[in-house]
């Protein structure tokens, strides 16, 4: 297997001690889960780490692959101009995965580039892979954004990214970046909606199961409502394990801030025709 596991991690920037400045502190628990996560992809070894980002570009009927051979960012925006970052795109992976969107008609590609500078979707989680491997970096990296595409669509992308890993014999780790609702505090910065939480409770169960036939059946209204942030990443992630029984660790959740937390690892076992879930859909 060319996917070497994946992940589910938020991205609050809080969570960064530059940006935190002690009030990290709070969400501590996420912090050593986001440890261990950034550990085994350490572990792993991977030639590439796909990270799927919901701030990226994003396009209603498009999703957006960050084109060149790399990229910069930092939180300058969150008030911490210093802590900067750079990785090196993997530019032969990004060319079969758009080839292979482009042959099976799935609006996915390198077009439209408006925000090159790394977003902090993808600057979270790259925070705590520096810290856990080598420096310089010993893997290549792979930007993806969202698009107000289907869910379905999302997941045939990810089914895409794990084909474009097996031609080139790339060994990969994915990220699947994402907040859980947004509305789960009356006192927190979006307030309170009963959606959210209820999605929260959901997902936990569904990922902990990796239950993605689950994923994939979600009413969109229902998670529109809940205010989630990384639905579509998480679908993403699920299509690259589509026919591949997977173990699921899930070590924290979080919603103390007002927003979900959950950080879980994902690891492929042994091919399983039974969980074809786009197949057994249709």
């Amino acid at each position: 297997m060319t996917i070497l596991g994946a992940v589910m991690v938020p991205h609050p920037p809080l969570i960064i001690p530059a940006v935190g400045r002690g009030d990290e502190a709070q969400i501590e628990e996420t912090t050593r889960a986001y440890v261990k996560v950034a550990e085994s992809i350490a572990a792993w070894k991977p030639d590439t780490v796909v990270i799927i980002t919901p701030h990226s570009v994003m396009y209603q009927n498009y999703i957006h692959i960050s084109p060149g051979v790399g990229a910069k960012g930092d939180f300058g925006r969150f008030g911490a101009h210093h802590a900067k970052y750079e990785v090196t795109y993997d530019k032969a992976l990004v060319y079969e995965i758009e080839k292979l969107a482009s042959a099976n008609e799935i609006a996915a590609g390198t077009l439209g580039e408006r925000q090159p500078a790394l977003d902090h979707g993808f600057l979270v989680p790259l925070h705590f892979l520096i810290h856990s491997m080598s420096n310089p970096l010993p893997c290549e990296f792979v930007r993806i954004g969202l698009s107000g595409l289907s869910f379905e669509t999302h997941y045939r992308l990810g089914m895409l990214i794990s084909d474009a890993a097996e031609k080139l014999s790339r060994m990969v780790c994915i990220v699947a970046s994402g907040d859980l609702s947004h509305y789960v505090q009356a006192d927190g910065p979006y307030g309170f909606r009963p959606e959210g939480p209820k999605y929260d409770s959901k997902i936990m169960d569904i990922m902990g199961r990796a239950a993605f036939d689950e994923l994939l059946a979600m009413p969109e209204d229902f998670c529109e409502k809940a205010g989630e942030c990384g639905q579509r990443s998480f679908l993403i992630m699920a299509g690259a394990f589509d026919g591949t029984k997977v173990e699921a660790d899930m070590l924290s959740y979080q919603g103390i801030t007002g927003v979900g937390y959950g950080v879980g690892i994902f690891t492929p076992i042994e091919p399983d025709k039974s969980r074809h879930f786009i197949n057994k859909q249709e």
